[in-house]
């Protein structure tokens, strides 16, 4: 007899995205439910999640490595029950996590596809798109091959103090520079949008504030930002981030209709449309590793599930990744073909000022950093609870005060800083290749049995995954570190 835990197991090793891999989730639910009912004792039980093995893409019988639970780890079914009811569905998931991916980086997508050269930068952004797709899904079963529930959680129970300290630093440090970018990205899209469409509003008494970029930055953080960081239950930001989506949606459909007419001189060289290899190819993996990364997000997003199984999860990212591939190509690819050797970093920043669809876009684009903002936000609070505070019970005192610090603080950085340069590289590049390709395979290749060899086809993929990441996050570094030695790397302080 094969438990329901094994045939989830096999379901997403098969592929998953069928129904009959729901059927045992649900049962199991109607179980515990149903016992429930029967026993008022608030009777608790122990998690079946340990002892299990599972298959592999390739087929293989992998056992789970990892050690027992202790005999306090229990499980409550009131709460259990409790937490089944509430989350959200699947768009509402689908929403935060497309979101979460189709942020900041998205615009530079174009300049990686410059540096990596077309087809090569074609062939990049489907290649990490689908290794980002498995690596996602891969976080989620490390956390159910460990017993753990969350990412910090999952690298201390593998790696001990060490890998909690490594994972929590580059989840904080990519989390907290997302969110100086997005303040940045406001600063230098929204009021630059406004003088376009109101010209003489620089004029007007008190309302030339909107026409301030350090006003715009603090107005939007504090009045847009801020309440929806307090939130406690990343599910509720659906609305937000389906707002969100729209407005990359606007952005995509500016760049693709308004490319073509740009003027002449703006545009790049021609020639260069169809190049096969360009000098950045390291860089370009940087730069779309940035825009697909959302593992940080992952599990957040796996527990706002109102039924959260690993087929409902599949799902939610073979959708999520989906739409941010189509989204990321359309976007690069129009980009590209018209600015080609002159596609700069932010592909906004290729046509003029006064083209009225791209000032839409621009805005668009503020108003998709202000509410993808407090997704960040989300993470780095949990690393501080989780790595602080994870034996204490929650304090509406620790969550306003935490919330507070960390989005002011960014904020403080957004408004004197027009760019991060180096550092933001660092933080960003270096940090979503640890966190998207380095420490999800390491911990999968931890806790699957260590008497099979790193060569099976259980183990290779992660093995490939985890070589791969370490070279990329090896050469950017030390490309990064290179530039803070030239004028190239120095911030620019805004006046």
């Amino acid at each position: 007899m094969i438990s329901p835990v094994r045939q989830s197991f096999d379901a997403v090793g098969s592929g998953g995205g069928g129904g009959a891999a729901d059927d045992p989730d649900d049962a199991a639910l109607e179980d515990i439910e149903r016992e429930q009912r029967s026993s008022r004792s608030g009777r608790r039980i122990r998690p079946l999640i340990q002892g299990f093995s599972f298959r592999t893409p390739g087929g293989d019988a992998v056992e789970a490595a990892y050690e027992p639970l202790s005999g306090s780890d229990t499980v409550d079914l009131e709460e259990l029950a409790a937490k089944q009811r509430a989350g959200g569905g699947l768009v509402d998931s689908v929403a935060n996590m497309a979101n979460s991916i189709l942020g900041a980086g998205i615009i530079g997508l174009p300049y990686a596809v410059a540096q990596a050269g077309f087809f090569t930068g074609v062939v990049l952004l489907f290649v990490l798109c689908a290794v980002t797709d498995w690596t996602i899904r891969l976080v989620v079963i490390n956390a159910k091959l460990s017993g753990r529930s969350s990412y910090i959680e999952i690298m201390d129970s593998c790696f001990g103090p060490s890998g909690k300290a490594a994972v929590s630093f580059f989840q904080f440090a990519f989390a907290f520079g997302g969110m100086c970018a997005f303040g940045i990205i406001i600063g230098d899209t929204i009021p630059p949008a406004i003088r376009s469409a109101f010209p003489g509003l620089s004029k007007v008494p008190v309302l030339s504030l909107l026409t301030n970029r350090q006003f715009v930055i603090a107005l939007c953080t504090v009045c847009v930002s801020y309440p929806l960081s307090l939130y406690r239950d990343i599910h509720k930001l659906a609305r937000a981030s389906g707002l969100a989506l729209v407005g990359m949606l606007i952005i995509v459909t500016a760049v693709l209709v308004e490319g073509p007419h740009a003027p002449a001189e703006l545009k790049g060289d021609p020639a260069q449309r169809l190049s096969v290899l360009g000098p950045g190819v390291v860089q370009a993996i940087g730069v779309i590793s940035f825009a697909f990364v959302c593992h940080h997000n992952s599990l957040l997003i796996y527990g706002s599930l109102r039924t959260p199984t690993l087929d409902r999860f599949a799902r939610v990212t073979h959708i999520s990744t989906a739409i941010a591939l189509v989204a990321c190509c359309t976007l690069a690819i129009s980009g590209y073909s018209v600015f080609t050797n002159k596609t700069q970093g932010n592909i906004l920043n290729n046509f003029s000022s006064d083209d009225t669809l791209i000032n839409i876009a621009r805005f668009c684009f503020g108003l998709n950093m202000f509410t993808t903002l407090p997704l960040e936000l989300f993470v780095c609070r949990e690393v501080i609870e989780q790595y602080f505070f994870s034996h204490e019970t929650f304090s509406i005192q620790r969550h306003v005060f935490f919330t507070s610090t960390i989005l002011l603080s960014s904020m403080l950085l957004a408004l004197v800083t027009c760019d991060l340069g180096v550092t933001l590289e660092i933080t960003g590049g270096v940090s979503a290749t640890a966190l998207a390709y380095i420490f999800p395979a390491a911990c999968y290749l931890k806790l699957t049995d260590p008497a099979v060899p790193w060569r099976s086809r259980a183990k290779l993929p992660a093995a490939i995954c985890l070589v791969f990441g370490v070279i990329v996050m090896t050469v950017s570094l030390f490309l990064a570190l290179g530039k803070a030695w030239t004028p190239e790397g120095g911030a620019k302080i805004c006046s």
